[in-house]
């Protein structure tokens, strides 16, 4: 359910802010704030309006910005919000890209994996057994190192990225 928006009068929000109405005008008058009017031309504040009226209230009466720092505050605010909302956006791109980026090299590793095995297994069933009763010198590894490298011929590769 669509919740309606409520609009204020110049004097309810004169009252919610304790500030003359004489006030809210001048906001107005300095482009501060910029209420919607009626048919009869009576000033209509939503709730964006009251926030940034409190905004500027608080700048004033509380902190003791003048006018003109309001509005350069304001402005600011504006700009950095601006800029807040296109480095989201590069964020997300940016993301997006290298999300995309992963998933293309998981993809090549599966299928060069997949090819590694492929050459595993025709390289072993090429290669013919040797009978254990015609087993030579040759046959044994002669020294620790090539133990090792006989150990590592066996290689098994397992990614599961």
């Amino acid at each position: 359910m669509k919740r309606k928006k409520g609009y204020f009068s110049i004097s309810a929000v004169a009252k919610m802010f304790s500030v003359h109405q004489q006030t809210i005008r001048l906001y107005e008058k300095e482009g501060l704030i910029s209420p919607k009017r009626s048919a009869g031309n009576t000033r209509l504040f939503s709730e964006d309006d009251v926030d940034r009226l409190e905004e500027i209230i608080y700048l004033t009466h509380k902190v003791g910005v003048n006018l003109a720092g309001v509005e350069m505050i304001m402005r600011l605010q504006k700009k950095v919000s601006k800029l807040q909302q296109e480095m989201n956006k590069l964020f997300d791109q940016t993301q997006g890209d290298l999300e995309a980026d992963s998933n293309a090299y998981k993809q090549t590793i599966r299928e060069e994996v997949k090819k590694l095995q492929t050459f595993k297994k025709d390289t072993a069933i090429s290669t013919e057994p040797i009978d254990e009763d015609e087993e030579t010198d040759t046959d044994k590894p002669s020294s620790n190192e090539d133990k090792k490298n006989a150990a590592s011929d066996d290689w098994d590769i397992d990614y599961d990225v």
